[in-house]
């Protein structure tokens, strides 16, 4: 969805500390939920892991209900992008899955998504391996510029040079579905690409929260909606993988909201300190 010129949403400082508490949340009910994933174990199933956490700790769901969607995160396996909808799909070895889920505390939304290959290494294929660290590294290299990026446009352009750059088979990014800003809501203006573009789109500032969201292929670009009109596949079949953080611009810095260490540990590689928000 194109947003245009629509107003974005500035947030305060102790808004964007609701929606650190609201990002913890969701990064624990995520981790709980990862680790739920195994041969056997069903797309519902899975659901019900992440609903029981964000119960247990006093969220919502902001997928649950949203245009009708009826789960409370999206589980998209192999061929499928991104919106599956959990249900009584059994999970194999060697499936590549992507959960995408989101929080609401107090009105204020976090939102995040993560890849992982059902059975662990030993089931899985160097190729997915590959496709799912340089789309999760992908984003963090966008991450990592938002720390001195004048535009939003500049996100796109360092995930764009990350994944074309690296050696190997090519692999595709996405367009017909770019990150957004966050907070009052889960999808609000601005769009964040994930490749470059001659749109600049807004100037970054304090007060912006924006999430971001890489999807890469191993194949082509094409995709369909299936019949459920959620569940986007890629047309030639090939493996997709997703990974996703909600990230608080402040006026001392950058601060991952849902990461627990505020994404620490994968931005000190790439020369970049986040700001607590406190």
């Amino acid at each position: 969805m194109a947003f245009g010129q629509q107003k974005i949403e500035y947030k305060t400082i102790d808004q964007m500390r609701i929606m650190r508490r609201s990002g913890l949340i969701l990064d624990a009910a995520l981790n709980t939920t990862i680790a739920a994933v195994a041969p056997g174990v069903t797309t519902g199933e899975l659901d019900a892991v992440f609903a029981a956490e964000l119960k247990k700790a006093g969220a919502t769901s902001n997928f649950l209900g949203y245009y009708d969607f009826p789960a409370s995160i999206c589980t998209s396996v192999n061929e499928e992008v991104v919106h599956g909808i959990p249900g009584p799909r059994v999970l194999a070895a060697g499936d590549l899955i992507s959960i995408d889920g989101g929080a609401i505390v107090e009105g204020w939304h976090s939102d995040s998504a993560r890849s992982t290959i059902v059975g662990g290494p030993a089931a899985e294929d160097p190729a997915d391996r590959r496709l799912s660290d340089i789309t999760e590294e992908s984003m963090w290299r966008g991450i990592a510029a938002m720390a001195t990026a004048k535009y939003v446009g500049d996100i796109g352009d360092a995930i764009d040079e990350y994944v074309t750059s690296q050696p190997g088979p090519e692999l595709g990014i996405l367009e017909d579905y770019v990150g957004h800003g966050i907070g009052s809501a889960m999808h609000m203006p601005p769009d964040v690409l994930n490749y470059s573009s001659k749109h600049r789109g807004p100037k970054l500032k304090p007060g912006m929260c924006l999430a971001l969201e890489p999807m890469l292929v191993r194949g082509g670009l094409d995709t369909i909606t299936l019949q459920d009109d959620w569940t986007v596949v890629t047309t030639d079949k090939a493996r997709a993988a997703h990974w996703e953080h909600s990230v608080a611009v402040h006026a001392k810095g950058i601060w991952v909201l849902t990461a627990a260490d505020g994404g620490a540990e994968r931005l000190a590689p790439l020369g970049v300190t986040p700001v607590p928000l406190d």
